[in-house]
């Protein structure tokens, strides 16, 4: 579910959201409102802080593949589909690429 719908549901989430998190509700209300894009750095912090109600696609729907690729395929996920700006940019914040395995 997306953060608008998320924080609309019940009176008082946006306000208990961003106290979890350690924000001014204003920041959590302009991330719903879409006036803001969620930081990389907030997503997985949200998607705990509400139970996986919001998940890290759904505040990041045009990259979340690039930045974390382990969740391509996991249960609820849309398709993950690149552009080539978004593909850049996670080339070279290292979000493509492969792990390496370190040697014994």
């Amino acid at each position: 579910m997306n953060l608008r719908t998320y924080v609309d549901a019940e009176r008082g989430r946006a306000a208990d959201l961003a106290k979890a998190l350690g924000l001014n509700p204003v920041m959590v209300s302009q991330w719903a409102a879409g006036i803001k894009e969620v930081a990389l750095t907030r997503c997985a912090e949200i998607e705990r802080a509400t139970g996986g109600a919001v998940r890290r696609w759904d505040l990041r729907p045009n990259d979340w593949h690039l930045v974390w690729p382990e969740l391509i395929g996991a249960k609820g996920a849309p398709r993950p589909f690149r552009t080539g700006a978004k593909a850049s940019a996670a080339k070279a914040i290292g979000g493509l690429q492969p792990k390496k395995k370190l040697a014994a």
